[in-house]
């Protein structure tokens, strides 16, 4: 049954038994791992993409959460872009306040605080709050729903603008979050949030954009119908290029806004792809296992032509490819990160050791498994020794290709 509107989900993949996608385990926290099985379906009333089961939030949002934005340039960029855009387009004056749902290590709010903009982050992870927050941003450590929204609203006066990236659609039970964008919210103000966009994850095969913390993958047709169940209204709705491909989404309450010819013009694209249609995601879920084999089978035949593979990249995308494909240390020995929380630490369910970037060099191996290809510019400019040395790169979406 939908999540939103209760109509009937036809599930069109099962990516197996999958942990918590950011649960970088210890080895004595092996025995106490949580699974959950990673099945994604679409309504056939409302067309909402979605999973049939929900990891706890408390296994997936922890205190030690490692997820930090700050540690990509382009990332870095993109936030400060979302910084001028709101300056420019949505805040009249010193006194209007951002408030951003999941403001991770405070990316945006620096950016904001730099300006002078009255601003307030909300995340449940302590670190990386404490991270935000010495930097000088205004944060509150805490899930953001009804409770928590009217605390904002009593201390801080009602938001000109409620911003997020990449959290929306991490919540299963999404009307927690609406009601509280309803206490918060000012009469003129916009709530504006970014996040994958289902077509792109289809059309270009990035299907590792399916894992536990992505509950919903939204379309705009999707999410038109679901803000209008909660008395608000698409408004806008723009393409930015971030992780492969997203949306970003304006709302607005019902009819505080005229609507913009670009909610049609993507309606109209949808329809034409067929991102509503049960059968188009039929065949990006044959799609998903062709990659797989194919994974799998060079992995294999480079380990036994005595090749050095390692992974590039510790990301939450990796827990589905490795975990459904069953690829583990025996095919990528470790992982390199560069992010300190992950680092000494097994990735979650395959177990494969996380270790410090300083060992991709130590000495470089035949090939990296770029599992950070959402970055593979970034990457692949500042790594581009280990490619005169001989490396290449195993890439998997939309295919299995060695670059």
């Amino acid at each position: 049954m939908c999540r939103l509107c209760a109509g009937p989900v036809r599930q069109w993949v099962d990516l197996g038994r999958q942990p918590a996608s950011n649960a970088f385990l210890r080895p004595e926290q092996l025995d106490s791992e949580t699974f959950f099985r990673l099945a994604v379906g679409i309504c056939a009333d409302c067309t909402m993409v979605q999973q049939l089961e929900a990891m706890p939030t408390g296994s997936m949002f922890r205190a030690d959460y490692p997820y930090r934005s700050s540690t990509s340039s382009g990332l870095r960029r993109h936030f400060q872009d979302v910084a001028r855009t709101l300056r420019a387009t949505e805040l009249a004056g010193p006194g209007d306040l951002v408030v951003e749902i999941g403001s991770n290590d405070g990316v945006l709010l620096r950016a904001l605080h730099a300006d002078g903009v009255r601003h307030l982050g909300i995340d449940p992870s302590a670190e990386a709050a404490a991270a935000a927050a010495a930097d000088g941003a205004n944060v509150r450590v805490g899930f953001f729903d009804e409770q928590s929204a009217a605390a904002i609203a009593a201390t801080e006066g009602r938001a000109k603008v409620i911003f997020s990236a990449n959290t929306i659609s991490h919540v299963a039970r999404i009307d927690t979050i609406f009601r509280g964008v309803d206490l918060l919210l000012a009469a003129d103000g916009a709530f504006i949030f970014e996040d994958r966009y289902v077509s792109d994850i289809v059309e270009f095969g990035y299907f590792d954009q399916i894992y536990d913390e992505h509950f919903y993958l939204f379309a705009v047709r999707s999410v038109a119908a679901m803000v209008a169940r909660f008395g608000f209204e698409l408004v806008d709705a723009q393409r930015i290029p971030i992780h492969g491909g997203s949306l970003r989404y304006t709302v607005t309450r019902r009819g505080a806004r005229e609507r913009r010819a670009s909610v049609a013009r993507l309606l109209d694209e949808e329809a034409r792809y067929g991102v509503a249609e049960y059968e188009t995601y039929l065949r990006f879920g044959r799609q998903i296992d062709r990659v797989g084999s194919d994974l799998v089978a060079l992995l294999t035949d480079l380990r036994d032509a005595g090749r050095r593979v390692v992974g590039y990249g510790a990301t939450s995308k990796s827990a589905t490819v490795t975990n459904y494909f069953g690829i583990g240390p025996a095919l990528v020995p470790f992982i390199c990160d560069t992010t300190p929380e992950k680092q000494g630490r097994l990735s979650p369910g395959a177990h494969i050791p996380v270790r410090p970037y300083e060992a991709f060099a130590e000495p470089y191996p035949d090939y990296a498994l770029l599992f950070a290809w959402n970055h593979a510019a970034e990457i692949m400019a500042k790594e581009h020794r280990f490619v005169a040395q001989g490396g290449r790169w195993i890439l998997y979406v939309p295919h299995v290709r060695i670059v």
